[in-house]
């Protein structure tokens, strides 16, 4: 009797044992930003264009007129503007604004350039979307080829960790995009 009883313990240690080993669920970032909601600006350079609303204007570092900065705090993020005049300068212009998504190259793991043109508008130019743990996310230039040059990127106050800025780099892309659809000369 007591090898039975010994034999069903065992059994029903070994039976009731089992590691139901489940793999952990995969984890996203939950958040969330507000829907876009775009308004005119016109702050008296030679360019008007339409911004998030919870994007903020400042002056830029460097206090040229119509460089500018828009600053998205939630995100800790901004697109930085700049604007020249061409003046038998063009090519010089275009060969800086080509080159600046090359220096993402190194931390860089894809560097896609889209053509942009709005004849509506006459702002010709390129769209340059980084992947990767660079130092900007997006890069783009526009021209009307004739008076006027403006670049942007987008910028995190943080240091480049590409799978934690995602979805706030999209969020600022899309604005980006945004910006670059409504900009006019004036």
């Amino acid at each position: 009797m007591r090898k039975i009883g010994l034999i069903l313990l065992l059994i029903s240690l070994l039976v009731s044992c089992k590691d139901n080993v489940l793999p952990k669920p995969r984890g996203f970032l939950a958040l969330e930003y507000p829907e876009a909601k775009y308004q005119n600006i016109d702050v008296g350079c030679p360019y008007i264009f339409e911004k998030n609303a919870v994007a903020e204007i400042s002056a830029s570092r460097n206090n040229i007129p119509c460089w500018m900065d828009l600053q998205y705090k939630s995100m800790n993020g901004a697109i930085f503007l700049t604007y020249q005049p061409v003046k038998n300068n063009l090519d010089s212009l275009l060969a800086d604004a080509q080159k600046l998504p090359l220096q993402h190259t190194i931390k860089a793991e894809v560097i896609e350039g889209d053509i942009y043109t709005n004849d509506i508008h006459k702002t010709y130019g390129m769209f340059y979307q980084v992947d990767g743990d660079a130092a900007s996310q997006a890069q783009f230039y526009l021209t009307d080829s004739v008076d006027h040059f403006i670049t942007g990127s987008i910028y995190f106050n943080s240091l480049p960790n590409f799978d934690s800025i995602v979805p706030a780099a999209n969020y600022l892309k899309k604005d980006m995009r945004h910006l670059m659809e409504t900009l006019q000369w004036k």
